[in-house]
């Protein structure tokens, strides 16, 4: 089956060849990259039906540190148009992925949260009532450099097919309150001390937040399958540079998740789990 995905971004920089690089690697899979703003006009219902999967990899909503790519207010968020199409994807059952970046973007957008299902925090507030910390940060933008970690499998899903021992990556990381693995789907886990002094601040906090920043351990979980309204989401921290577009169990992990999100056992699941 030829699957026609539509990827969307801006708001972060990547190396463009190289992750175009690796969809053109996956068999079947053709993939068409639009940008905010022009993803607003794709995103509308008659445009976006033609698309198999909605992969997103922009990084948007935040407010004061100038992203004005996605027309968000300033308290970061959607227009009204952008915030409409999503809530129609959302409830038309067509699956998403979101990577790295995409799953910090709209931080104060309520939707947003419940479609990444992820507990990451640019700086210290609320989340679910409670008031946890700023996440931190370990990556090739910040004082950390990527580390190289083994991801491991969890479970049997189709998602984890040809991935049995799991695989090796040098990758972005971030440090998250646990709290969300209740409501969502384990998928992998990485093999690392998810420790405040394995990490740096949130680089996006406010000066004397990042002076006083602590943590207490966190989650371990990179990769999962979560629901909202009809449509099955994979969601994957991992994918932030090359390093991982040109890796071969990322790459299969891309292929399997991307096949799994239009089969009718992802559907049947999400409308029972949204």
């Amino acid at each position: 089956m030829a699957l026609n995905v539509l990827v969307i971004s801006k708001g972060h920089p990547f190396a463009h060849d190289a992750f175009i690089a690796m969809f053109e690697a996956l068999e079947g899979v053709t993939m068409t990259l639009v940008e905010h703003p022009a993803a607003h006009a794709v995103l509308q219902p008659d445009a976006v039906a033609r698309y198999d999967v909605v992969f997103f990899y922009d990084m948007s909503g935040i407010p004061g540190v100038g992203l004005t790519h996605d027309d968000a207010d300033a308290e970061g968020n959607p227009p009204d148009g952008y915030r409409t199409a999503i809530e129609h994807l959302v409830q038309s059952g067509k699956g998403l992925m979101l990577v790295n970046h995409a799953t910090v973007g709209w931080p104060n957008w309520p939707l947003w949260r419940q479609i990444s299902g992820s507990s990451f925090m640019l700086r210290t507030g609320q989340l679910n009532g409670e008031t946890v910390p700023g996440s931190g940060y370990r990556g090739a933008h910040g004082p950390l450099p990527n580390a190289t970690i083994k991801v491991l499998p969890q479970g049997s899903h189709p998602v984890l097919e040809g991935l049995d021992d799991g695989f090796e990556i040098t990758d972005e990381l971030y440090l998250k309150t646990p709290g969300f693995e209740a409501n969502v789907v384990p998928l992998l886990r990485g093999d690392y001390d998810f420790v405040v002094s394995n990490f740096s601040p949130p680089p996006l906090a406010p000066p004397d937040e990042q002076a006083a920043w602590d943590h207490p351990p966190g989650s371990n979980l990179l990769v999962w399958a979560n629901a909202c309204g009809r449509s099955p989401i994979v969601v994957s921290e991992l994918g932030d540079s090359p390093l991982a577009y040109e890796n071969p169990g990322y790459r299969r992990l891309l292929g399997n998740a991307l096949r799994w999100l239009v089969s009718e056992e992802a559907r049947q699941w999400a409308a029972q789990s949204g």
